[in-house]
């Protein structure tokens, strides 16, 4: 088996204390490689740091719109600078969350409006996140250039209706362990029917960890095994068949080429 998670935190709190001890069950689970998802700026050098240590870890570097009221002037230059460095794969996670407002919406947009500024140049895949934003949402990316542009929208938790209207512009959802909740009825209609082609999976770790072990916390790489096998049963299709589709798909959606065997040295 060789899954890749398309969306972890594994310069969290939670995650990053017993780092050696993640890379190691995750490998042991048939986990060959991670995208470690940057929330803010300084954690973005930390994903690059990550990635320059662990050949199997890939960054990606952009501020949350949890964090967008707190980003300042030097933030901005100092994430202009890091979108250049060749570990990078990626922009994100940034995008709107009207669910939390834990910072002011105009800030959100704004933060929003400015990485897709800064990368609308650059060949980088958008690593989206957006909670009871898709019209703003959409709406920016739109009226940015972002139509047919690789954008994912992480961590799908929508209706049918929604995830419509996010590949009407070419875009594309991923799924967490939330796919695998009794209550995730849409979620499941929706990954139900999704293109093989498109299909990507992440556990967004350290959260939101899958059934069975969805009491285990913190979520981890290595729990992404139970996603896709809930995925496979939900399709009806071979587990190694969708866990090499979906690394393919990530592969080809950050541009990782051919990666190099899995280890923890």
């Amino acid at each position: 088996m060789a899954l890749i998670d398309s969306h972890a935190h594994l310069t969290d709190e939670n995650l990053i204390g017993d780092l050696e001890g993640v890379l190691a069950r995750a490998a042991a689970a048939g986990v060959e490689g991670i995208i470690t998802i940057a929330q803010n700026v300084a954690d973005s050098a930390g994903t690059i740091a990550l990635a320059c240590r662990h050949e199997h870890v890939f960054a990606t570097v952009g501020v949350h719109p949890h964090e967008a009221a707190k980003a300042t002037a030097g933030d901005w230059a100092r994430l202009e600078e890091l979108l250049a460095d060749p570990a990078v794969v990626g922009c994100g996670e940034t995008g709107l969350d009207y669910h939390y407002d834990f910072s002011d919406r105009r800030s959100q947009r704004e933060a929003f409006g400015r990485q897709l500024e800064m990368i609308a140049g650059r060949d980088l895949p958008l690593v989206v996140h957006c909670r009871r934003a898709l019209d703003d949402t959409v709406c920016l990316l739109a009226d940015s250039g972002y139509d047919r542009r690789p954008v994912v929208f992480h961590c799908f938790s929508g209706t049918p209706a929604e995830a419509d209207v996010i590949a009407s512009h070419g875009w594309r959802v991923s799924f967490a362990g939330l796919v695998t909740y009794k209550s995730a009825r849409d979620v499941q209609a929706v990954a139900r029917e999704y293109p093989p082609e498109l299909l990507m999976i992440e556990t967004d770790s350290p959260y939101l960890s899958p059934v069975p072990v969805r009491s285990a916390l913190p979520n981890e790489p290595a729990h992404l095994v139970h996603t896709a096998r809930f995925l496979a049963q939900l399709r009806s299709e071979d587990l190694d068949k969708l866990v090499e589709r979906t690394a393919a798909n990530t592969r080809e959606f950050f541009g990782l080429g051919r990666m190099r065997a899995y280890s923890t040295e």
